[in-house]
């Protein structure tokens, strides 16, 4: 409106436009009052949601990217063959030796791979260019190593998965052979060579095992994921032989010991040769072999095949080892200035006169040499200087469990066989019930 015009309206027409103008003026100056906040959106974990599209500016360019975002990986798989080292393994996959050199030398875990066994599985991940960028190696049933390049530089790490053990019992009563009856109960070979040596201070495995023996174990079984992996540890078990009934419970610390806590271990092992057949037992009034005449045989054969480990019956000093022509290759020990063990026929010595062995040790392998008809190893045990036998001669005990140790111990042998008494009884229960349902 123009000025001349503004002023010629009147006074009160002037008055209210000057109120609307300031008004006016008051509303763009007053600040906004407190503004509603947008809705956030509510994320549900487990959904997917679209991504906005202004978030892929946050990525770098694909040139840009690290190259192990970027590579194409190329599985093989290899097993070890035998004599075959990780270098050679690596000739067969095609792979460099400075590869080979960078990887073992990346780490503790990674030195290992210089050691593989025949069998081991390696699976190797290499790109486009052939470039080796990962490897995995399982490592047992719930171990496995993982090796990744990044930049030039190999790093490793091993995955490991949980292990869940439960318990487990089997028993039988032998009716042929220690092994089969063992066997058919379910225990493993690794099993029934443990449950021989718990009870190998008292019982002859090659002599000793009759019709009627029986025996009960309980076990650990180990699973991962669900999955049976193997058996653990003997937890207790009970030997039954001629009558006699030996006991064995599994401390902490891993040794056996009898439920009121005497070591299941001695000075002496009643057999120095895992169980096998034997071609005759103690007999002082034995015909020789070779000369058909009465000759006593002071000591036992065991018949095994050639080549069997003989063991060292107890902790001593090699007083002979030697040859001639009645004992062919043979060791003499002396434990203690009571005790002397003789190995004879051996077709190998694997100790030297003087030399001090444990108890476990090879001192030879079972042969045919000296004055025989077959191979066997001809044992001998002597206390004062006197033939024993040593199935039956009473032997020193290793050290038993004292004090505290002695108090917790028994402690836990009480819990072990409250859980072998519940099997057994159970077992037996059901027996009884097929038994019944088969009309018996």
């Amino acid at each position: 409106m123009p000025l001349n015009k503004l002023a010629a309206l009147p006074k009160l027409h002037k008055l209210i436009i000057g109120a609307l103008s300031a008004f006016v003026v008051l509303l763009m100056l007053v600040p906004d009052g407190p503004s509603t906040p947008r809705p956030q959106p509510n994320f549900e974990p487990g959904k997917h949601y679209p991504v906005p599209v202004d978030a892929v500016s946050l990525l770098p360019p694909q040139d840009e990217m690290p190259a192990q975002f970027s590579r194409t990986i190329h599985w093989s798989t290899y097993e070890v063959q035998p004599g075959e080292s990780m270098a050679l393994l690596f000739n067969r996959a095609g792979l460099s030796p400075t590869d080979l050199y960078r990887l073992v030398n990346a780490d503790e875990h990674t030195q290992r791979l210089a050691y593989l066994n025949p069998g081991d599985e390696v699976r190797l991940g290499v790109d486009d260019s052939g470039e080796l960028v990962q490897l995995i190696q399982p490592r047992g049933s719930n171990e496995t190593l993982i090796v990744n390049k990044i930049d030039d530089t190999y790093q490793s790490r091993i995955e490991t998965k949980h292990v869940d053990t439960q318990i487990n019992f089997a028993r039988a009563t032998i009716q042929s052979s220690f092994w089969q009856a063992a066997s058919g109960a379910g225990l493993t070979p690794n099993q029934i060579m443990q449950l021989a040596g718990i009870f190998g201070w008292d019982v002859d495995f090659a002599l000793d095992i009759r019709n009627g023996d029986s025996f009960s174990v309980l076990y650990e079984e180990e699973f991962v994921e669900g999955e049976h992996i193997g058996s653990g540890n003997i937890l207790a078990a009970t030997f039954t032989n001629r009558g006699e009934t030996f006991t064995a419970v599994r401390a902490e610390s891993g040794k056996y010991y009898t439920p009121t806590g005497k070591a299941m271990k001695k000075a002496f092992l009643r057999s120095p040769v895992n169980f096998r057949y034997v071609s005759s037992n103690f007999n002082p009034r034995r015909l020789h072999p070779v000369t058909g005449r009465v000759k006593p045989h002071r000591g036992t054969d065991y018949v095994a095949p050639v080549g069997t480990p003989i063991k060292a019956a107890g902790d001593g000093i090699v007083m002979k080892a030697s040859y001639n022509r009645f004992n062919g290759n043979y060791v003499f020990i002396r434990h203690s200035s009571t005790y002397i063990t003789k190995y004879l026929h051996l077709t190998k010595r694997k100790v030297k006169t003087g030399q001090r062995v444990k108890q476990g040790d090879i001192v030879g392998t079972l042969g045919s040499t000296g004055r025989v008809t077959g191979a066997h190893l001809h044992y001998e045990f002597l206390v004062n200087g006197v033939h024993k036998n040593p199935r039956t001669v009473a032997l020193p005990e290793a050290k038993s469990l004292q004090g505290k140790d002695k108090r917790e111990f028994v402690r836990l042998a009480e819990s072990r066989m409250a859980q072998l008494s519940k099997f057994n009884q159970l077992l037996a229960t059901v027996g009884n019930l097929n038994h019944y349902n088969r009309g018996g």
